[in-house]
């Protein structure tokens, strides 16, 4: 009886030292919150320098499926104000992909665009995106190259923008920051809140103390020189987070990546919660193989359900409450920022403590296995972010390969 009263003053000791160190860490998330706010305003507010001139772009872009704002994020890419050719390189890997009824639909809108349309099943690795960019790479026109997602839309000041900044002295690819724009529905807005109020600030904070090293598939801009300085893109077709190894390849060049005062949309369409927690989980999968120490660390950056854990395992004190109730103002006072900064309406105020405690739990997970799912195949990712696919019953091994 007395060992077994001892085993429980042992473990209430053990709950309330857990407690006490979710609170602190749930401080420290409360203090980056709030510069977080201030932070995302400053970079956001940066002017850019003018184009010295406009040379032709090629914009690639790979394409697979249908999604709903599809059309109209492909022809914000056709309505620039930009006073040089731009050649618009679309490519899938079947004849039978939606996307194709869409770009005959673009046409339509678009009659002056210099439209090409690859169609290529050739495969050289697991990465599908990479192998459908090889299979459009002889048809670019120009040296000057744009790649970007077909999930993206942009203003009309996009290319002219871009332009300027790979202009810029010893630079070598442009990459974008970019903002959640969510389908109708629940969970496409949740899905807006993990980029706009988690991703977004993170990496500004982390430009600002010179910790990130982003580039992101969503915007990738660079000389066709510069592309074969680095091996093209043969070399990263076997990586899951392929935009992240270009990146680096330039930078070992010497060369800088620049990230420009503006972001982006990314559509959000993950419109189940199994879509959403899938992708969320392949994207904190992704972060923890590239930077595993950076992806521990961002765990301070779940303030809310920090101190919600704390509070719980502290037996719910007053001044643990008191961490809930600051954690909460943090992360409103970070949305409301991050909203007026990118000037878009603030609602939904609710969802941010369930989509904080939410995506805490999908963090957790996100240490339990390497295998991530990626437009309906699975992979193991390696230490090096390499991947390889996870073979289905009955699936042939040269089909693996």
């Amino acid at each position: 009886m007395i060992t077994h009263s001892g085993e429980m003053i042992a473990a209430h000791r053990m709950a309330q030292a857990l407690g006490v160190l979710c609170l602190a860490c749930a401080g420290f998330g409360i203090g980056y919150n709030f510069c977080a706010a201030v932070l995302v305003r400053r970079f956001f507010s940066r002017a850019g320098a003018p184009a010295a001139d406009f040379p032709p772009i090629t914009l690639v872009k790979p394409l697979h499926g249908h999604e709903l704002a599809l059309l109209a994020n492909l022809a914000s890419f056709c309505e620039q104000d930009y006073p040089a050719p731009v050649q618009y390189l679309f490519g899938v890997h079947d004849h039978a992909d939606p996307a194709l009824d869409t770009i005959a639909r673009l046409r339509e809108l678009h009659p002056e665009a210099d439209i090409t349309v690859v169609v290529d099943a050739q495969l050289y690795g697991p990465n599908r995106k990479m192998s459908n960019i090889l299979n459009m790479m002889p048809l670019a026109s120009y040296d000057t190259l744009v790649f970007a997602d077909s999930d993206v839309g942009v203003d009309s000041t996009y290319l002219r923008r871009i332009a300027s900044e790979l202009q810029a002295p010893g630079v070598g690819l442009v990459t974008c920051v970019y903002r959640g724009l969510p389908d109708p529905g629940f969970w496409p807005r949740m899905s807006a809140k993990a980029t706009n109020y988690q991703f977004l600030p993170g990496v500004v904070i982390g430009l600002a103390l010179g910790l990130a090293r982003p580039c992101f598939g969503q915007t990738i801009a660079m000389r066709r020189a510069t592309l074969e300085q680095i091996g093209g893109f043969n070399a990263f077709t076997h990586h899951l987070a392929e935009d992240h190894a270009i990146g680096e390849a330039v930078r070992g060049l010497g060369l800088k990546v620049a990230v420009p005062s503006f972001a982006i949309t990314h559509a959000c369409v993950e419109n189940t919660a199994l879509a959403l927690v899938s992708h969320e989980l392949r994207w904190a999968r992704t972060i923890r193989s590239i930077d595993p120490i950076g992806h521990l660390g961002s765990a301070l950056t779940y303030p809310f359900a920090l101190a919600v854990l704390g509070c719980i395992l502290c037996g719910g004190t007053a001044w643990a409450w008191a961490f809930v109730l600051g954690a909460l103002v943090a992360r409103l006072s970070l949305k409301v920022g991050v909203d007026r900064t990118l000037g878009q309406p603030t609602r939904d105020l609710w969802l941010m403590p369930v989509w904080d405690v939410l995506s805490f739990a999908i963090f957790l997970t996100s240490f339990v296995s390497k295998r991530v799912t990626w437009r309906g195949a699975r992979f193991q990712v390696r230490g090096d972010g390499l991947m390889t696919v996870v073979p289905r019953p009955g699936m042939q091994e040269s089909d693996a390969a």
